[in-house]
């Protein structure tokens, strides 16, 4: 298995979601998810996308640049709560510094 593969059942795993469930999310196969994971296919940049969002994080965190989890989701939000979010993670960055 591949480090993409490993991470990309990691994840999975995490969410507690099986392979017929992501597979459901973005329109593939079980097989599909189960030659990703094993490291027999890689999928193409849509699907890797569609991955990613399935899964709630980044393409760069699936193809392992990325160490940590980076991605949140605020579709439905309205733009003044999304700018809320922001100001938040801005000041806990400080504080943390």
């Amino acid at each position: 298995m591949n480090d993409f593969g490993r991470r990309l059942r990691a994840i999975r795993q995490s969410i507690n979601m099986t392979q017929k469930q992501l597979a459901g999310c973005i329109y593939v196969s079980k097989a599909t998810i189960s030659n990703y994971e094993t490291g027999e296919r890689q999928p193409s940049p849509e699907i890797l996308v569609d991955l990613a969002k399935a899964l709630h994080v980044s393409t760069d965190y699936l193809l392992g640049i990325e160490g940590k989890k980076r991605s949140l989701d605020v579709s439905g939000l309205t733009d003044e709560e999304i700018c809320f979010l922001k100001t938040a993670v801005l000041l806990l960055k400080k504080n943390a510094s």
